[in-house]
């Protein structure tokens, strides 16, 4: 059974740091899009950061492009996001979730995820 198990959320001050972590089980991420996904109260769903073995390229959202960091390793099959500079806008429920034999961007454009972790909560405020 494919499962994803997200960690590493919580209360952090403008400015600081977190990072999650993505377990996978059941499957092997080599072959799957792995992609960090955070929803706000009363906001859409947001794609935030996104990594496949399929495609060299690493995808980011605009607004946290040289803020956070997706790495994956495959020895733990578990992907990580680092995140520094928080800011209040960034808190949400943190997801991860895959899209088997997928580059990020097809992913993200035709829904291709179909594994979803429960969420981590990062709250960012002082």
């Amino acid at each position: 059974q494919l499962q994803l198990v997200e960690s590493g959320g919580g209360l952090v001050q403008p400015g600081g740091s977190l990072r999650l972590s993505c377990a996978a089980s059941g499957f092997t991420l080599d072959y799957y899009a792995i992609g960090w996904f955070r929803q706000a109260p009363g906001k859409e769903r947001e794609g935030v950061s996104c990594t496949s073995n399929l495609d060299s390229n690493l995808y980011y959202a605009d607004s946290v492009k040289g803020r956070f960091t997706i790495s994956r390793d495959n020895a733990k099959n578990t992907v990580y996001l680092q995140m520094n500079s928080l800011k209040a806008e960034d808190t949400a429920v943190y997801y991860c979730a895959a899209a088997p034999f997928s580059q990020c961007g097809l992913a993200y454009s035709k829904s291709l995820f179909t594994s979803w972790g429960q969420g981590t909560q990062v709250t960012v405020s002082s």
